[in-house]
């Protein structure tokens, strides 16, 4: 953690989540390197980071953005400057006039919905996603080569007729991974599909790469993307989330009370369930600043939250001093996939949204308050 998140640390109105403006921007530094070096274009996975405060910023190293649907495709065309690409498992009807009009590139996951809209998409930059049935990670809930998954069109489904119709094809097999997971994965989608990259235009890597890890092979990288685009004359997109914001950003937290029941425990005025799901989902234990594993430090205290939920708890860790009521606590790697999955179970309170900027300069960009519950309900 910068020195800077310090100095402000005691004075956060909790619970927010601080975006890191200089680690952000370290990120996306490396991502614009790799775009250059490889002559693709990189676009922003809005589904694990959307904060649109700062796209301006983000449009300057990056191309554009993709969406999951019609609302993020929109906070696309009207924040970001560059391409709107959307993929969706499937599109409603009444979406598709407002969705064509604001998207650059629409991908369809089935041969069913292509062959459904595409007379209306005539002149559109559409695609298909293609599932090539590679698995190349343990986590079954983020595989989407997993047997039985809904997303992409499998070899013994796909239409070599639909070819014709369009420009692109997209996959998406990746999470948390490096440049030897692309590699495989590569080798298999052009085994089952090669014969059809020849024709279309662009292919779109997906997401999941791992880009802006310190142990990420970019070198790989940009060399499978510079030998595919030359043996296949398309242009390559690749659209990562994590990559552009990991590790730039906490959700800062106070030490309401501390309860003893066979160990301490130490209520906060966060939640996994509200503010961070992926602990519970994925599930992880996120780092904390100064603390360490159960048993490492000093004092033991299981961190837990407000909400009536009894499995609401982030998890064990331990300090080198006892945890008071009225003590600010730090998660870090909190901008991906938090302020895009929160919620206001229980009538909890959403975090405040604030950068941390380069100079050092704390300013709040959104707080949230009753209407925001209020609103979301009937």
């Amino acid at each position: 953690m910068i020195p800077v998140i310090r100095d402000v640390l005691k004075t956060i109105e909790t619970p927010a989540y601080v975006i890191d403006e200089t680690a952000l921007l370290r990120n996306l530094q490396i991502l614009k390197e790799v775009r250059e070096q490889a002559g693709c274009r990189i676009l922003l996975a809005q589904k694990a980071f959307s904060a649109f405060a700062l796209y301006p910023v983000m449009a300057e190293y990056l191309d554009g953005t993709t969406a999951s649907g019609l609302y993020e495709a929109r906070l696309g065309r009207e924040c970001f400057p560059g391409e709107v690409h959307t993929f969706c498992p499937a599109y409603k009807e009444a979406e598709m006039e407002e969705l064509l009009h604001i998207s650059d590139h629409l991908v369809f996951n089935s041969v069913a919905q292509l062959k459904k809209y595409k007379d209306i998409c005539a002149g559109k930059r559409i695609g298909l996603r293609i599932n090539p049935e590679c698995s190349t990670q343990e986590t079954a809930i983020y595989d989407p080569c997993a047997p039985g998954s809904r997303l992409g069109v499998t070899l013994a489904n796909f239409d070599p007729e639909v070819v014709q119709d369009i420009d692109g094809l997209h996959f998406h097999t990746l999470c948390e991974q490096g440049a030897d997971a692309l590699e495989k994965t590569l080798a298999v989608v052009e085994e089952k599909f090669g014969e059809y990259l020849h024709q279309v235009k662009w292919v779109n890597f997906g997401g999941g790469h791992h880009i802006t890890k310190e142990d990420y092979d970019r070198e790989l990288l940009i060399r499978l993307i510079r030998e595919f685009k030359k043996k296949y004359d398309v242009e390559v997109y690749l659209e990562p989330g994590e990559a552009v914001a990991i590790d730039a950003g906490y959700l800062v937290t106070e030490v309401m009370d501390i309860v003893h029941n066979g160990i301490d425990i130490a209520i906060l005025d966060a939640s996994a369930a509200c503010h961070m799901p992926d602990v519970l989902e994925m599930p992880y234990r996120p780092p904390l600043y100064l603390s360490g594993k159960q048993g490492e430090q000093k004092y033991d205290y299981r961190l837990a939250s407000r909400t009536c939920l009894a499995g609401d708890v982030i998890g064990d860790y331990s300090f080198d001093t006892p945890l008071q009521a009225g003590d600010r606590l730090c998660f870090e790697d909190m901008a991906i996939y938090s302020m895009v999955k929160n919620n206001t179970f229980n009538g909890m309170p959403l975090p405040d949204i604030a950068v941390l900027h380069r100079d050092g300069r704390y300013e709040v960009v959104k707080r949230f308050g009753y209407e925001d519950f209020k609103e979301r309900l009937s």
